[in-house]
């Protein structure tokens, strides 16, 4: 299957289209975003405590077949300078081993997490409120950037 960073490549493999299901993936939680079909809002979804990865690839499995989901995004840790980190290399490795649930874009999530963060200090969650939904919020802000990009392309 195919794993890539070009939106454009990511798009001629879903010609069709098709709901997207966003993913951070984090070291305890995996949070979960989903798209419309049509690729213009992305909404979190579900946050996946992390257990065994076949605990964790079966939990993703039954939200892609529940949701009728085409193609994954998943969020690309990289370093501030564009190169790749430790965290980089651990989420390569788990889209190549997600790889046979679909087409999988690596979305660049350089600023995800802050940009989340601001916003929900913003508006004056607790720091426990931001904690519960952070991976959640996360997972839909990285969606959105690719729905974006694919959208213009």
């Amino acid at each position: 299957m195919l794993i890539t960073t070009d939106p454009a490549a990511f798009r001629v493999a879903l010609p069709q289209g098709g709901r997207l299901l966003g993913l951070d993936v984090g070291t305890k939680t995996i949070g979960t975003a989903l798209c419309d079909a049509e690729w213009h809002f992305a909404s979190p979804a579900l946050l996946i405590r992390r257990t065994k990865f076949t605990a964790d690839k079966a939990a993703l499995a039954g939200l892609i077949a529940a949701q009728a989901v085409k193609g994954l995004v998943i969020g690309l840790p990289l370093n501030l300078d564009g190169s790749d980190s430790p965290r980089t290399q651990s989420t390569r490795a788990f889209a190549r081993n997600c790889a046979d649930l679909g087409p999988i874009l690596l979305w660049d999530e350089r600023w995800s997490t802050q940009a989340v963060e601001r916003q929900m200090i913003a508006e004056d969650l607790s720091r426990a409120k931001r904690a519960e939904r952070v991976d959640k919020l996360a997972a839909s802000y990285i969606l959105q950037g690719a729905i974006d990009a694919l959208a213009m392309g």
